[in-house]
Protein backbone atom coordinates (compact mmCIF):
# COMPACT_ATOMS: atom_id res chain seq x y z
CA UNK A 1 0.00 0.00 0.00
CA UNK A 2 1.43 3.48 -0.95
CA UNK A 3 -0.01 7.23 -0.74
CA UNK A 4 1.19 10.58 -1.19
CA UNK A 5 2.18 10.94 1.86
CA UNK A 6 4.36 7.90 2.38
CA UNK A 7 6.39 8.03 -1.40
CA UNK A 8 6.52 4.20 -0.33
CA UNK A 9 9.25 2.50 -2.64
CA UNK A 10 7.57 -0.49 -4.05
CA UNK A 11 10.00 -4.20 -4.49
CA UNK A 12 10.18 -5.34 -7.64
CA UNK A 13 7.79 -7.88 -8.73
CA UNK A 14 5.26 -7.15 -5.52
CA UNK A 15 1.55 -5.99 -6.21
CA UNK A 16 0.86 -2.65 -4.82
CA UNK A 17 -2.23 -0.53 -4.36
CA UNK A 18 -2.96 3.25 -4.32
CA UNK A 19 -4.73 5.07 -1.31
CA UNK A 20 -5.28 8.69 -1.77
CA UNK A 21 -4.12 10.25 1.81
CA UNK A 22 -8.16 11.25 2.43
CA UNK A 23 -7.99 9.99 6.12
CA UNK A 24 -4.78 9.33 6.19
CA UNK A 25 -2.48 7.85 9.43
CA UNK A 26 -3.74 11.01 11.59
CA UNK A 27 -7.52 9.88 10.88
CA UNK A 28 -7.79 13.82 10.10
CA UNK A 29 -6.63 14.00 6.09
CA UNK A 30 -3.81 16.31 7.28
CA UNK A 31 -1.53 14.74 4.46
CA UNK A 32 -4.18 15.13 1.52
CA UNK A 33 -2.19 16.91 -1.40
CA UNK A 34 -5.90 18.12 -3.00
CA UNK A 35 -7.20 16.77 -6.19
CA UNK A 36 -4.82 17.83 -9.12
CA UNK A 37 -1.71 16.76 -6.76
CA UNK A 38 -3.25 13.59 -5.78
CA UNK A 39 -3.50 12.50 -9.11
CA UNK A 40 0.42 13.45 -10.46
CA UNK A 41 1.32 11.44 -7.90
CA UNK A 42 -0.58 8.91 -9.19
CA UNK A 43 0.02 9.03 -12.57
CA UNK A 44 3.83 9.15 -11.39
CA UNK A 45 3.07 5.78 -9.24
CA UNK A 46 1.47 3.49 -12.47
CA UNK A 47 4.27 4.89 -14.57
CA UNK A 48 7.27 4.02 -12.16
CA UNK A 49 5.93 0.44 -11.09
CA UNK A 50 3.45 -0.68 -14.15
CA UNK A 51 -0.19 -1.07 -14.07
CA UNK A 52 -0.01 -4.61 -14.67
CA UNK A 53 0.88 -4.59 -10.28
CA UNK A 54 -1.67 -2.24 -9.28
CA UNK A 55 -4.53 -3.60 -8.12
CA UNK A 56 -6.35 -0.70 -7.68
CA UNK A 57 -6.44 2.89 -6.96
CA UNK A 58 -8.59 4.80 -4.41
CA UNK A 59 -10.44 7.82 -6.09
CA UNK A 60 -10.71 11.16 -3.44
CA UNK A 61 -13.33 10.34 -1.35
CA UNK A 62 -14.75 12.53 2.18
CA UNK A 63 -13.88 9.86 4.95
CA UNK A 64 -18.18 9.21 6.96
CA UNK A 65 -19.90 10.94 4.46
CA UNK A 66 -21.35 8.90 1.50
CA UNK A 67 -22.94 11.85 -0.68
CA UNK A 68 -19.84 14.16 -0.16
CA UNK A 69 -18.00 11.02 -1.36
CA UNK A 70 -19.78 10.60 -4.69
CA UNK A 71 -19.21 13.99 -5.03
CA UNK A 72 -15.74 14.02 -5.02
CA UNK A 73 -15.21 10.62 -6.71
CA UNK A 74 -17.09 11.02 -9.79
CA UNK A 75 -14.85 13.10 -11.75
CA UNK A 76 -11.68 10.59 -10.97
CA UNK A 77 -13.30 7.61 -11.49
CA UNK A 78 -12.67 6.85 -15.49
CA UNK A 79 -9.26 9.12 -15.45
CA UNK A 80 -8.38 6.33 -12.83
CA UNK A 81 -9.30 3.55 -15.44
CA UNK A 82 -7.62 5.52 -18.18
CA UNK A 83 -4.20 5.03 -16.34
CA UNK A 84 -4.64 1.55 -16.62
CA UNK A 85 -5.90 0.29 -13.35
CA UNK A 86 -8.60 -0.73 -11.44
CA UNK A 87 -10.75 2.45 -9.95
CA UNK A 88 -11.84 1.98 -6.18
CA UNK A 89 -14.72 3.79 -4.22
CA UNK A 90 -15.21 4.78 -1.00
CA UNK A 91 -17.97 3.10 0.46
CA UNK A 92 -19.26 5.36 3.62
CA UNK A 93 -22.21 5.56 5.97
CA UNK A 94 -24.74 6.27 4.23
CA UNK A 95 -24.01 3.89 0.78
CA UNK A 96 -27.16 2.32 1.24
CA UNK A 97 -29.40 5.13 0.11
CA UNK A 98 -29.81 4.31 -4.11
CA UNK A 99 -27.68 6.01 -6.60
CA UNK A 100 -24.79 6.47 -3.78
CA UNK A 101 -22.41 3.82 -5.31
CA UNK A 102 -21.63 4.43 -9.19
CA UNK A 103 -21.07 0.77 -9.92
CA UNK A 104 -20.44 1.10 -13.64
CA UNK A 105 -17.66 2.98 -13.24
CA UNK A 106 -16.32 1.62 -10.03
CA UNK A 107 -13.97 -1.62 -10.15
CA UNK A 108 -12.90 -2.20 -6.63
CA UNK A 109 -15.42 -1.26 -3.32
CA UNK A 110 -13.52 -0.12 -0.69
CA UNK A 111 -15.08 -0.40 2.69
CA UNK A 112 -14.07 2.52 4.73
CA UNK A 113 -16.60 4.43 7.14
CA UNK A 114 -17.15 4.49 11.11
CA UNK A 115 -16.17 0.93 12.79
CA UNK A 116 -19.96 0.23 13.32
CA UNK A 117 -21.22 1.16 9.89
CA UNK A 118 -17.90 -0.72 7.94
CA UNK A 119 -18.34 -4.33 10.25
CA UNK A 120 -21.97 -3.84 9.79
CA UNK A 121 -25.18 -5.04 8.00
CA UNK A 122 -24.73 -3.17 5.23
CA UNK A 123 -21.23 -3.13 4.52
CA UNK A 124 -21.60 -7.11 4.19
CA UNK A 125 -24.62 -6.40 2.11
CA UNK A 126 -22.94 -4.24 -0.33
CA UNK A 127 -19.90 -6.33 -0.29
CA UNK A 128 -22.13 -9.31 -1.26
CA UNK A 129 -23.29 -7.23 -4.35
CA UNK A 130 -20.28 -6.10 -5.09
CA UNK A 131 -19.26 -9.66 -5.58
CA UNK A 132 -22.48 -10.44 -7.93
CA UNK A 133 -21.73 -7.54 -10.25
CA UNK A 134 -18.27 -9.01 -10.99
CA UNK A 135 -15.94 -6.38 -8.73
CA UNK A 136 -13.44 -7.01 -5.99
CA UNK A 137 -13.99 -5.45 -2.05
CA UNK A 138 -11.20 -4.55 0.13
CA UNK A 139 -11.35 -3.39 3.70
CA UNK A 140 -9.68 -0.94 5.58
CA UNK A 141 -8.07 -0.82 9.05
CA UNK A 142 -8.08 -4.43 9.65
CA UNK A 143 -5.64 -5.28 12.78
CA UNK A 144 -7.03 -8.29 14.85
CA UNK A 145 -7.89 -11.97 14.10
CA UNK A 146 -11.59 -11.29 14.65
CA UNK A 147 -11.72 -8.24 12.35
CA UNK A 148 -9.81 -10.04 9.73
CA UNK A 149 -12.08 -13.17 9.92
CA UNK A 150 -15.33 -10.51 9.57
CA UNK A 151 -13.53 -9.49 6.03
CA UNK A 152 -12.99 -12.54 5.12
CA UNK A 153 -16.90 -13.72 5.87
CA UNK A 154 -17.92 -10.62 3.81
CA UNK A 155 -16.34 -11.82 1.07
CA UNK A 156 -13.09 -8.95 1.03
CA UNK A 157 -10.48 -10.02 -1.65
CA UNK A 158 -7.87 -7.85 0.49
CA UNK A 159 -7.20 -5.88 3.63
CA UNK A 160 -4.90 -3.30 5.43
CA UNK A 161 -3.78 -2.00 8.31
CA UNK A 162 -0.71 -0.89 10.61
CA UNK A 163 -0.53 -3.89 12.53
CA UNK A 164 2.96 -4.86 11.28
CA UNK A 165 4.19 -1.19 11.35
CA UNK A 166 4.06 -1.13 15.01
CA UNK A 167 6.06 -4.26 15.99
CA UNK A 168 7.17 -6.08 12.35
CA UNK A 169 9.46 -8.78 13.84
CA UNK A 170 6.63 -9.86 16.56
CA UNK A 171 3.84 -9.20 14.73
CA UNK A 172 4.26 -10.85 11.25
CA UNK A 173 4.13 -14.82 12.62
CA UNK A 174 0.71 -14.02 14.03
CA UNK A 175 -0.50 -12.40 10.89
CA UNK A 176 0.73 -15.54 9.19
CA UNK A 177 -0.80 -17.36 11.87
CA UNK A 178 -4.16 -15.73 11.36
CA UNK A 179 -3.84 -16.40 7.51
CA UNK A 180 -3.14 -19.73 8.06
CA UNK A 181 -6.15 -20.14 9.90
CA UNK A 182 -8.16 -18.22 7.90
CA UNK A 183 -6.92 -20.88 5.12
CA UNK A 184 -7.60 -23.56 6.77
CA UNK A 185 -11.37 -23.26 8.25
CA UNK A 186 -13.63 -25.95 6.64
CA UNK A 187 -15.82 -23.90 3.70
CA UNK A 188 -19.91 -24.01 4.54
CA UNK A 189 -19.83 -26.79 1.55
CA UNK A 190 -17.86 -28.81 3.80
CA UNK A 191 -14.43 -28.47 2.31
CA UNK A 192 -11.29 -26.31 3.19
CA UNK A 193 -10.62 -22.85 2.38
CA UNK A 194 -9.17 -22.25 -1.23
CA UNK A 195 -8.95 -19.97 -4.00
CA UNK A 196 -11.60 -20.89 -6.31
CA UNK A 197 -10.58 -20.95 -10.49
CA UNK A 198 -11.34 -17.44 -10.88
CA UNK A 199 -8.43 -16.73 -7.86
CA UNK A 200 -11.39 -15.46 -5.40
CA UNK A 201 -11.20 -17.60 -1.94
CA UNK A 202 -14.23 -19.41 -1.31
CA UNK A 203 -16.48 -18.27 1.35
CA UNK A 204 -15.69 -20.00 5.47
CA UNK A 205 -17.91 -19.94 8.36
CA UNK A 206 -19.09 -16.50 10.26
CA UNK A 207 -16.60 -15.73 12.43
CA UNK A 208 -17.17 -15.32 15.80
CA UNK A 209 -19.01 -11.58 16.59
CA UNK A 210 -19.27 -11.44 12.31
CA UNK A 211 -23.06 -10.13 11.55
CA UNK A 212 -24.97 -12.68 9.96
CA UNK A 213 -26.74 -13.32 6.59
CA UNK A 214 -29.96 -12.02 7.69
CA UNK A 215 -27.90 -8.79 8.65
CA UNK A 216 -28.15 -9.14 12.97
CA UNK A 217 -25.99 -5.78 14.04
CA UNK A 218 -21.79 -6.36 14.99
CA UNK A 219 -21.21 -6.65 18.98
CA UNK A 220 -18.36 -4.85 20.17
CA UNK A 221 -15.06 -6.84 18.80
CA UNK A 222 -13.05 -7.53 22.11
CA UNK A 223 -9.73 -8.68 20.86
CA UNK A 224 -9.60 -5.59 18.05
CA UNK A 225 -9.23 -3.03 21.35
CA UNK A 226 -12.75 -1.04 21.67
CA UNK A 227 -13.97 0.03 18.92
CA UNK A 228 -13.05 3.49 17.24
CA UNK A 229 -15.56 5.80 15.45
CA UNK A 230 -13.73 7.41 12.94
CA UNK A 231 -11.34 4.55 11.21
CA UNK A 232 -11.19 4.13 7.82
Amino acid sequence: MTTPAQGSRIPPGTLYACDNSRFGSDGKGRYWPGSEKWFAWLSRTVERYGPDRCLWALAPDQPFDAVATLTESLPWLDRIRELGVPAAFAAQDGCDRPGLIPWDRVDVLFLAGTTEWKLGPVAERLSREAQVRGKSVHMGRVNSRVRMGIAEWFGCDSVDGTYLAYGPDRNLPKLLRWLDELDGQPSLLGSTHHPDGGGRAVRTPRPPHASSPAGGNVPALPSAGPPRTRTR
